[in-house]
């Protein structure tokens, strides 16, 4: 049974825990974070074991999974570095890439990048990975396995991972829900309803794609019929700015990643 290291006991590592044990994983699970709280939540919601000490929690590690926000990576690898254990670290760090985890740990690890969506809680995630060159065959397997245990994976070169990061994100999901129920309240709706009724534009809709086998294309002229109100309702979006709006969100987002990067 290996053993994997969290160095993090933030939200997406309580995501992913939440997703391994629904997948009934057998690995020994350690945390480690410098917040006691946040290790005691976390002993007690998933069972896993916790190491508030970084160095006694970086020794145990098979598999170290680096999930702290993007400022704090270099400080944590500083620490990590004088561990001279070889292992295989994942980071989850939106926007440092390869290059600079491999430099600032200054240790022996092999590493990859994983983005895991906060809805692999439920076993519905989607994970994107990216290998270095070098990286062994046998260890992007160990990391495709750990994610793909609680939902998809796909492996993309690391010059398109900030596009995904960016795109795939469930906050677009969430906004628009927020959003298109709040209008639906102030079009009369009450709030229940006008949660339900967005959800089902949003998230039953996406499903029927999903799972079906017309195309997107088809879909969308099946659903707003010309001169209908579904039409009228998109057009009008649209003409608003709805496109140019997303653009300029992911061009933001894209901004934010590469200034992560250089951090």
């Amino acid at each position: 049974m290996s053993t994997i290291v969290f160095l993090g006991g933030g939200r997406i590592t309580s995501a992913i825990l939440a997703g391994l044990r629904l997948g009934k994983s057998k690995h020994r699970l350690v945390v480690h974070d410098r917040n006691p709280d946040k290790l005691r939540d976390l002993k007690k919601r998933y069972a896993v074991a916790v190491e508030p000490d970084l160095l006694n929690a970086v020794q145990q590690a098979d598999m170290l999974i680096v999930a702290v926000r993007p400022g704090s990576v270099r400080e944590l690898l500083g620490m990590v570095g004088k561990v001279k254990r070889r292992s295989l670290a994942v980071s989850l760090a939106a926007g440092v890439p390869l290059r600079v985890l491999s430099r600032e740990a200054g240790a022996p690890m092999r590493w990859a990048r994983a983005m895991p969506s906060p809805v692999c809680r439920s076993g519905r995630g989607l994970t994107a990975v990216a290998f270095p060159r070098s990286l062994p065959r046998a260890d992007r397997k160990r990391v495709h396995d750990l994610f793909s245990s609680f939902g998809q994976v796909v492996e993309i070169p690391e010059s398109k991972f900030d596009a995904f990061t960016v795109t795939y994100s469930c906050s677009h999901g969430y906004h628009a829900l927020a959003t298109l129920a709040r209008v639906g309240q102030e079009a009369g709706l009450d709030r229940n309803t006008a949660l339900l009724a967005s959800a089902h534009a949003l998230a039953d809709g996406i499903i029927a794609w999903r799972n079906g086998k017309l195309s997107l294309e088809s879909l969308l002229e099946e659903a707003a019929t010309p001169g209908g109100i579904a039409a009228a309702t998109a057009t009008a979006m649209d003409a608003a700015g709805y496109g140019r709006a997303v653009r300029q969100g992911v061009a933001a987002g894209l901004r934010r990643a590469r200034a992560n990067a250089g951090k």
